[in-house]
């Protein structure tokens, strides 16, 4: 651990120690550090900090979040260009305690989203929304569309990712047009959970970011595992099983949108696609047609850029749920309208197998 990691957690741990004394639950000094340790956070072996070692420096795109310096000064600033400074960092820092704990955070009480907005947060809940918000809206993805016929394979449209765990915008639904909202469907806006789980911290550790089932089991007494937790009694497949975890229901959903992708691009677009949840830029010319991403197609020269607007609309809905981990607790029924809205938007032009929906 460098010399500045250390000399910042024994600051923070001082600040820190002054509030403890007010709150007799709170865990000590030890605890805090242990568990912020153990948590993505602090893990300086990550790509998530380490992408840039060769550049000997972070670029202003992407220090706000991968960087402590980037972070503060962020915050130190008007927020012009949501999780945008206008200068590269040093590499060397996580997101250590002064991220989080400073007075610019401490009063942070609105945050600036890729589609412009600014929304009211609660304080609990905004540092953590500055960076898990994803860099990217429908906004971004109407403009790079315009003037392009919805079925026009055009070579100046490029794929447009989310980027990660963009939990906030999930949450927030239809405010902040996280997701492709089409034109005549309406969205759910933010999901406000139960009474005492209403922000980040209420389910995540502030420290060590997991999420304890035990916050679950007061309503959901049966769960055994988050992802078994149902929050609608509708049949959204209609398959006739209402009993399953909304989070199965998603993935399967999820399965059918990549099929109907698939389907566009072969009938409709300029050749077929294929997926690859880790390999940039995540969709590549499929060459031999087995709809699985093989090792010599998951590289950058073999991207797909056959694009039609219908097609990227698809596929940045698709990439939306997929690196949201936690979807289907954060916001369950706007990425369900996320995704069904795709299909159906596919269909109209592609031939695409659904047992039809129950649209939440």
């Amino acid at each position: 651990m460098s010399n500045r990691i250390i000399a910042s957690i024994t600051i923070c741990l001082g600040v820190l120690s002054g509030a403890q004394s007010l709150a007799q639950d709170s865990p000590s000094n030890d605890e805090i550090l242990e568990a912020w340790l153990a948590s993505p956070h602090a893990d300086s072996t990550s790509r998530a900090f380490r992408h840039w070692d060769t550049d000997g420096e972070i670029p202003g795109t992407c220090a706000v979040c991968h960087s402590t310096t980037g972070i503060e000064d962020y915050l130190a600033a008007p927020q012009v260009t949501a999780g945008v400074i206008p200068h590269s960092v040093a590499i060397g820092t996580t997101v250590e305690c002064a991220a989080c704990h400073n007075e610019n955070t401490a009063a942070l009480d609105s945050i600036l989203f890729p589609n412009g907005q600014t929304v009211s947060t609660p304080n609990s809940s905004a540092i953590c929304s500055v960076c898990h918000q994803g860099r990217n809206s429908m906004d971004q993805v109407d403009d790079s569309t315009a003037g392009v016929g919805d079925d026009e394979v055009s070579p100046e449209l490029r794929f447009i990712n989310i980027h990660y765990a963009a939990a906030a915008s999930t949450q927030l639904g239809n405010v902040v047009r996280g997701g492709y909202q089409y034109e005549g469907r309406s969205y759910v806006g933010p999901f406000g959970h139960v009474a005492g789980l209403e922000t980040c911290v209420s389910c995540h550790g502030a420290h060590d970011t997991e999420v304890k089932l035990e916050s679950c089991t007061t309503c959901h007494a049966e769960a055994t595992d988050f992802r078994a937790i149902r929050t609608t009694p509708m049949d959204i497949l209609r398959d006739g099983n209402t009993g399953e975890g909304i989070a199965i229901v998603i993935d399967q959903l999820h399965d059918q949108l990549e099929a109907a992708i698939r389907a566009y691009a072969t009938e409709v677009g300029g050749g077929d696609i294929v997926y690859s949840p880790t390999a940039f830029p995540y969709f590549f010319y499929d060459l031999n047609g087995n709809g699985i991403a093989d090792s010599e197609e998951a590289v950058f020269p073999n991207a797909y850029l056959s694009w039609t607007p219908r097609l990227l609309r698809a596929a940045y809905n698709y990439q939306f749920v997929a690196k949201d981990r936690g979807a289907f607790a954060h916001n369950p029924h706007y990425v369900l309208q996320l995704m069904i809205d795709s299909i159906e938007d596919l269909a109209q032009v592609a031939t695409i197998e659904t047992s039809g929906f129950t649209r939440p």
